[in-house]
């Protein structure tokens, strides 16, 4: 099949698939939540609670976020798993078989070149490895705690694998992706392409009275006194009136935590991933949901008897209609269509990669080749 026509396929496949798996939720998500009873005292600080899903409905400014957690097999040759992949609808493969997915990859799990306008995205991988090309000719190998932020502003293409490096054992992978929208005014900025290292990222160790220790990992944002690295200069995290935060809290068993307060009118969501006996402010909260809360007010957060792991998401509403459809998201359906125009027109500047679904050596180790040519490398 000619390259032109494998990119058409893909990308119909890939505007089917996130248009209908997000374009609802970011439509309808204060109508989904479940309403808290705010008359009772310890309640006024808790505005809804929620069940997770694969996808994680999220507020403005966040687009939305997934979770992606494969038990992926031992690797071959071609960093695909040794495991049989028959039964499986490769290239569309999102149904969780035998502990894993494939999503768009055929050979190697992932997510083969494709098209973003409009916004940013924000991938916090916990555990294994990314391999990130695009089409400005930044390229990556980032995992194990790394966070990779891309600005897609006017139209950015880019893949994302994950290489089964480890032929000898399993190959675990854990990350979440996050959407951070883009006010109108900088829908179209230049493409940006960062990476946080995990050794770059500050964390803050807490240890209670009991010896029980919480971790902060303060991916943007400030937490107290503590401060992230910068975001990307034109997104709305860069901008700390905007107050955008990312904390990752891992809190052991019996272990207690106080929250820095936010300003009124800002967003903040907690994602409860693992553990089943956290409480805030003495309030359960159920397994693997997500909260809304008043971030003004104080709330003590306890573990109880287990581990419990939580993403939190922060930050001002930027107060925009969204229009969203499939890898954009724009104020009108205009500019949705004109999208489309576009990235048929230029393809965003191209692939300059030999495969869409590029994986780099498997030698290659953390790195991160910039736009500019400069190349960045970690042990």
């Amino acid at each position: 099949m000619k390259p032109q026509i494998q990119r058409r396929n893909f990308l119909t496949k890939l505007t089917a698939g996130i248009a209908t798996a997000i374009a609802t939720p970011l439509l309808s998500f204060s109508k989904k939540l479940d309403a808290i009873d705010s008359n009772q005292p310890t309640n006024q600080f808790l505005l809804a609670m929620k069940p997770m899903g694969f996808q994680w409905e999220t507020q403005d400014p966040f687009l939305f976020c997934v979770h992606h957690e494969d038990y992926f097999p031992k690797g071959n040759l071609s960093c695909g798993p040794q495991d049989s992949l028959a039964g499986r609808h490769l290239g569309d493969d999102f149904i969780l078989k035998d502990g894993y997915r494939m999503y768009h990859g055929k050979t190697v799990p992932g997510f083969p070149g494709h098209p973003h306008r409009g916004f940013e995205t924000i991938t916090v991988v916990r555990k294994g490895l990314v391999d990130h090309a695009d089409s400005m000719g930044a390229a990556g190998r980032y995992g194990n705690g790394d966070v990779q932020w891309m600005t897609a502003g006017k139209g950015v293409q880019h893949s994302e694998m994950f290489p089964l490096l480890n032929q000898n054992k399993n190959n675990p992978l854990e990350l979440f992706q996050i959407w951070l929208n883009l006010p109108a005014k900088d829908k179209m900025v230049q493409p940006h392409f960062k990476m946080f290292w995990s050794e770059d990222i500050p964390k803050i160790e807490m240890i209670g009275k009991a010896g029980s220790k919480v971790l902060i990992e303060v991916i943007i944002g400030k937490f107290n006194k503590v401060k992230s690295l910068q975001a990307p200069p034109d997104s709305w995290a860069a901008n700390p009136m905007n107050e955008v935060a990312v904390w990752n809290v891992l809190m052991e068993p019996n272990s207690i935590l106080e929250l820095p307060l936010c300003s009124k009118g800002i967003n903040r969501n907690l994602y409860v991933y693992e553990g089943d006996h956290l409480s805030i402010n003495e309030l359960p909260i159920k397994a693997y949901h997500s909260v809304t809360v008043d971030g003004s007010q104080k709330m003590r957060l306890n573990s109880g008897e287990t581990s419990t792991q939580i993403l939190i998401l922060q930050g001002r509403p930027i107060n925009e209609h969204v229009i969203q459809y499939g890898p954009f998201v724009m104020n009108t359906k205009e500019e949705i269509h004109q999208a489309f125009e576009d990235y048929h027109a230029t393809q965003f500047g191209g692939w300059p990669w030999p495969k869409y679904d590029q994986v780099h050596a498997r030698s290659a180790g953390r790195f991160a080749k910039h736009a500019d040519g400069k190349i960045e490398k970690r042990v």
